[in-house]
């Protein structure tokens, strides 16, 4: 009876004295239709209505970082230079200063790590097989290591890319950063937008 008890209270989403553990209660279906949620996936973000990923979206055997950067690799050669970039960046609607500013941010800060070999490179490339060795505090959680500017650049720059016409943020859209899927989606609908105007 005992050990009955002791389990039910290790798998227990409520506590009585924490009142917000009711208020936001937590799935406990996600068996039911996403196979091992426990899971880390590679080369999707699933979640309960997109369980194998965003529908249409080729993962073309990269990680989700990968993915994620493979939008500004324009003629598909697995290298990113700046041109491509601030092409990326005008694609996805950024005016001329945002777009020359953030593409020397980008390769400043990436382009090094990505190399491969010691030698740094005047063109200032970056390599998407190589992408992960310029991770840094906020790809891998909600908070920075080092304080809060990079992860709320980040923020402020998908809500920008991503709100609706209310101004909010969708659960799709945050999906859509994380599998790779979010620039291509922008900026489908961007150039969309600029046909029917």
């Amino acid at each position: 009876m005992s050990t009955d008890h002791a389990r039910a209270d290790s798998i227990a989403t409520v506590a009585e004295k924490a009142p917000v553990t009711a208020e936001r209660r937590v799935r406990t279906d996600l068996d039911d239709r996403l196979p091992k949620p426990y899971v880390p996936r590679a080369m999707v973000a699933p979640d309960m209505e997109n369980v194998n990923g965003t529908r249409g979206h080729k993962h073309r055997d990269m990680s989700v970082l990968q993915q994620h950067i493979a939008f500004f690799d324009q003629d598909g050669d697995g290298i990113i230079y700046p041109s491509e970039t601030f092409r990326g960046f005008r694609a996805l609607g950024f005016n001329l200063v945002s777009s020359i500013f953030l593409t020397i941010i980008v390769h400043l800060t990436m382009s090094y790590a990505t190399l491969p070999t010691w030698m740094p490179s005047p063109t200032f490339p970056i390599y998407i097989k190589n992408i992960h060795r310029a991770k840094h505090g906020s790809d891998t959680s909600t908070y920075d290591t080092e304080g809060r500017a990079a992860s709320k650049m980040e923020w402020g720059v998908l809500y920008f890319l991503a709100k609706d016409e209310n101004g909010h943020l969708s659960k799709e859209a945050v999906r859509r950063c994380f599998d790779g899927s979010l620039f291509d989606y922008c900026a489908k609908a961007r150039a969309s937008t600029k046909k029917t105007e």
